[in-house]
């Protein structure tokens, strides 16, 4: 894990390892609201999953209060598991931290769940939920139905997608008024 000096810095770390924790003491529960348990997606193809994924929108997280233009940058390692680099920039664009860590696949026959470590051994479960046949956008949340993250790889997403997206997030359990949109720099290199 590294941070880079910034805005946040180790309130954020201690933020991180709670939020961290937390899912995996519910998720042997059921979930939330008495719903069906949460389906993926069939397969994942992680080689094509990995790259740079910009946040379109969230259930809000104490651990990116007051961040902007947040992105995620998958990479395999030799080992078979997957870098995460997730970045959290101030208004102006500058960056105000970022945190490194890795994701296991959690399940080998669909690779679509995945979970994720920022303070190992305390690790997250990291569902995708809806992959776009293309790899250009992606729905991941978790069991427990806490978390909730929409992912492009551009900056934007289309409005009838990103409605779509919407409408079926209820049949999944979760709500979408919850969301939070993140805003995104459109200027390259950001």
């Amino acid at each position: 894990m590294k941070l880079v000096p910034g805005s946040v810095g180790m309130s954020r770390m201690a933020i991180a390892v709670a939020l961290v924790s937390a899912p995996l003491c519910s998720c042997g529960l059921a979930p939330v609201g008495g719903t069906a348990p949460l389906a993926t997606v069939e397969n994942v193809d992680i080689a094509k999953y990995m790259g740079k994924w910009y946040e379109i929108a969230k259930y809000p997280v104490p651990f990116e209060n007051g961040c902007y233009g947040v992105t995620a940058e998958y990479s395999l390692k030799d080992d078979g598991t997957v870098r995460v680099f997730n970045t959290c920039r101030t208004a102006d664009g500058a960056i105000a931290n970022t945190i490194e860590g890795f994701a296991a696949v959690a399940d080998p026959a669909s690779k679509a769940k995945l979970t994720v470590y920022f303070f190992y051994p305390f690790g997250a479960p990291y569902w995708i939920l809806e992959l776009d046949e293309n790899y250009q956008y992606a729905v991941v949340g978790d069991p427990s139905r806490s978390t909730l993250w929409i992912l492009s790889r551009t900056p934007t997403l289309d409005e009838a997608t990103y409605q779509g997206i919407l409408a079926r997030l209820s049949e999944k359990g979760y709500d979408p008024a919850r969301l939070e949109v993140m805003p995104q720099f459109l200027a390259t290199g950001q």
